[in-house]
């Protein structure tokens, strides 16, 4: 679904608007000693400004409008802190609504909803921790009278309500009926909530009830509920995103302005990284809103997953920033005095509603577990056998060069990989847990070049595929579930889009072609002794005379620059200005007199990076890349593209796919412990591939990468480390097995069964290996936190 982000900004700007002429905080507090009610004034206001229309169809005065526009709605009621049951109304009772067959009972609250003059809620929880709808109330015959009796909790809102949706069985069959509150049999009761909502519980004793009060009937009234259920947790979390971006926002300002021990305390590095990695859950889950916001799941089972996914992050993002706002505010954080306050309490009642994350991550693993195909190809879970039966029975007997990928339906478009990977990848390299080297896959990287897929993000105009952020995404998905190795591809990933963007025409013909046809091999030249992270502080000189420039210096962690033919590098070209406007941007071929290459053998056991020697090293000034001494703009831009690739989420879903054949061989799908845990970095690998959807969207529409993509490989890397961790995990007394570990076990993981069969995993320890590696380089992820600190956040140096 396309998302109109244009007049989505315009509702959310029209809600902030609304809500700025009164002041809610100071509603909240007032109201804390008072009983729970209703403003009907308010409510009315939001009425008036279409607020409580969004999703009602327009045959009945509604506006006909998506989830887009109401989360924007929700945003602002969140970053406001008003108590009033928008969500439950306009968006559960809502969409409940509209999934059943029209009628006049069903039009007429719908039109009541939209103009203000109904409140209706929903009644359907029974028991605490329920998520998923079951049989309600019970609707009985006695004489040729129906009446119902039942009990329902977490009802809202409670009081203030016209009536609500009661959920009710009669016999074997689920019955939906409407309630007027204050009817024969009805009893109500508020809860006092901490954020002053309205929510309480219901019973119902034998209430009379007639025909003209049944909505409908049978096994569509469940799914109904359920999928209403599931768009106000989507809407609850982008109220929970508002309340917390408004305590976030707060406590930013604060912290440039409060002065402790001489200096502001955002200047304090500790407080900053707090405050990033906070910043960082804001932002996974925006990413996770805006992508769920666009498509939600077209099936009930991916719908659920997506939802409980979006609920536990909003609580966990939610609860972790409002909390260290209390904390930075110090003891007027900790008095009413502080918004701050009411924004914690706001994220403790909206976390409670509908599900917390314990109960949703929970239903997340139920849903993964009994529906695999739920998880939307988020993880490489999928077994080699069905991956092959897939490749196996499609109808691909040759393979598209160039199509409008864009245009082929997704399902197609994974198939059509698979079956290409079947016919064309070799088999023993399959899953392989380190780098290969050129000798080993270069020949896979020229098929793809034939079959001109070997660039899938860049230009078509360049060669490349040009493939959505959603096609990306699922190119790179279907890699890691058929187990196919990452070639040297620094060319690729960086190097291309950089001369794409700052290369001259005749740096573009000469080098473009040769890196997708695989004639050049490059490797990149950043790091030097001393100079990692620090790139500024780099030292290999290039010096021009006459039409070359003469380079001198080391450079070292060259990923696999053994198999490279050429190296693009920074050096330094200017020693008096400062050490950022001295560098240039150099391409560089490795076959030129006076340079050396040594690998260097890691803690892995393989020879992954190299240092590599200039001395005396004459290259033509024709390889410089954009201007003398601009190297570090163009760096920056590449670091981007690299940070970008970090933030790859394969890498976590390799790990997870290897968890899963331990699980499958142990039976560890029995314990209830290591499974929330995997249920977790499930969401969080999902998350993760959400963010970078959202950035690989940017490439593809050839803008420079913002600074905050440096999130991206924060997230990703230290994802990839938790999957390594349960990994080990996982193995127990093979945690420590050299090369391949066996697991006694069977497909089903069941104890005692007598079809018992060895489970081979490769290398446990290298995903931990990998993990670590891949927190130091592109930058540490101490450098990328300071990074969001200084340039996105804007906290003081220190």
């Amino acid at each position: 679904m396309s998302l109109d982000k244009q007049q989505i900004d315009a509702f959310g700007d029209s809600a902030r608007d609304l809500l700025s002429r009164m002041n809610h905080a100071g509603r909240m507090r007032e109201r804390v000693s008072q009983p729970p009610a209703l403003d009907r004034d308010f409510w009315q206001e939001m009425a008036e400004a279409g607020w409580l229309a969004v999703l009602v169809p327009e045959e009945q005065g509604g506006l006909g409008l998506g989830l887009g526009e109401i989360n924007a709605i929700a945003r602002e009621m969140g970053a406001a802190l008003p108590a009033e049951p928008l969500v439950a109304v306009a968006v559960q009772t809502v969409t409940l609504l509209c999934s059943l067959p029209p009628g006049p009972l069903r039009d007429r609250l719908l039109a009541g909803i939209a103009d203000g003059s109904l409140v209706v809620g929903t009644a359907w929880q029974q028991r605490p921790g329920q998520v998923q709808a079951g049989p309600g109330a019970i609707l009985s015959a006695s004489e040729g009278a129906l009446s119902v009796s039942g009990y329902f909790i977490g009802v809202s809102p409670a009081t203030g309500a016209s009536g609500w949706l009661i959920l009710a069985r009669e016999q074997e069959e689920d019955v939906l009926l409407w309630q007027e509150a204050g009817a024969e049999g009805v009893h109500l009761t508020d809860a006092r909530r901490v954020d002053t909502g309205s929510m309480g519980t219901l019973q119902l004793q034998s209430c009379p009830i007639d025909q003209t009060q049944v909505l409908a009937r049978g096994a569509q009234v469940l799914s109904a509920v359920d999928k209403a259920n599931d768009y106000a947790r989507i809407a609850l979390s982008a109220q929970l995103l508002g309340c917390a971006g408004r305590a976030f926002d707060i406590t930013l300002e604060y912290m440039k302005v409060r002065v402790q021990f001489g200096k502001p305390i955002g200047a304090f590095q500790s407080l900053q990284h707090r405050m990033v990695d906070s910043y960082i859950q804001l932002q996974m889950l925006e990413f996770a809103l805006w992508d769920i916001t666009a498509a939600p799941g077209q099936t009930p089972a991916v719908l659920a997953m997506q939802a409980s996914r979006l609920k536990a992050r909003a609580e966990q993002a939610a609860g972790q920033v409002t909390r260290l706002a209390v904390q930075m505010h110090g003891g007027m954080g900790y008095s009413d005095e502080s918004d701050v306050g009411l924004m914690l309490k706001k994220t403790i009642a909206l976390s409670s509603e509908l599900g917390n994350r314990r109960a949703h991550l929970t239903r997340y693993l139920q849903l993964l577990q009994t529906q695999p195909a739920a998880s939307a190809d988020t993880s490489a879970a999928s077994s080699d056998a069905s991956a092959r039966a897939d490749a196996r029975d499609n109808t691909w007997t040759s393979f598209p060069t160039d199509r409008d990928w864009d245009a082929m339906p997704e399902a197609e478009f994974r198939q059509m990989l698979r079956a290409f990977y079947h016919a064309h990848y070799p088999e023993h390299l399959r899953h392989r847990n380190r780098r290969l080297h050129w000798h080993e896959i270069g020949d896979w990287y020229r098929t793809l070049a034939r079959q001109k897929w070997i660039a899938p993000a860049w230009p078509k105009q360049y060669g490349g595929m040009a493939l959505s952020a959603e096609k990306m995404i699922a190119y790179i998905e279907e890699q890691e579930r058929y187990g196919v190795g990452r070639p040297p591809d620094q060319g690729l990933v960086m190097l291309g889009p950089i001369l794409i963007r700052y290369g001259t025409p005749e740096q573009q013909q000469k080098y473009l072609p040769a890196i997708l046809s695989g004639e050049h091999v490059w490797a990149q030249g950043y790091s030097e002794p001393n100079a990692g992270s620090d790139l500024a502080s780099l030292r290999c000189e290039a010096v021009v005379d006459g039409d070359d420039f003469v380079v001198n210096g080391q450079k070292t962690w060259s990923t696999l620059a053994q198999d490279a033919t050429h190296m693009f590098m920074l050096v330094r070209t200017d020693k008096e200005v400062k050490k950022q406007a001295g560098i240039s941007f150099l391409m560089a071929d490795l076959r030129t007199p006076g340079i050396t290459v040594r690998p260097i053998r890691t803690i892995a056991g393989d020879e992954e990076y190299c240092e590599i020697f200039f001395d005396n090293v004459r290259v033509p000034k024709e390889n410089l890349v954009g201007e003398l001494n601009q190297g570090w703009t163009i760096s920056k831009a590449l670091l981007g593209f690299e940070r970008l690739f970090s933030g790859n989420p394969k890498h976590a879903q390799n790990t997870l796919a290897m968890i899963d054949k331990v699980i499958a061989a142990t039976g560890l799908h029995d314990e209830p412990a290591f499974m929330a845990q995997y249920a977790q970095l499930h969401m969080d690998i999902a998350d993760l591939s959400c963010a970078y959807a959202a950035f690989s969207d940017m490439v593809r529409r050839n803008e420079p990468l913002p600074a905050k993509v440096s999130l991206l490989k924060i997230w990703a890397t230290e994802t990839h480390e938790k999957a390594s961790l349960l990994l080990l995990d996982a193995a127990g007394e093979q945690a420590g097995t050299a090369g391949a570990a066996d697991f006694i076990g069977n497909s089903q993981g069941q104890a005692g069964s007598e079809d018992h069969r060895a489970v081979v995993v490769e290398d446990l320890q290298m995903p931990l290996y990998n993990a670590a590696a891949a927190k130091i380089f592109s930058g540490t992820n101490e450098i990328q936190r300071n990074i969001l600190a200084k340039v996105v956040l804007a906290l003081p140096v220190a």
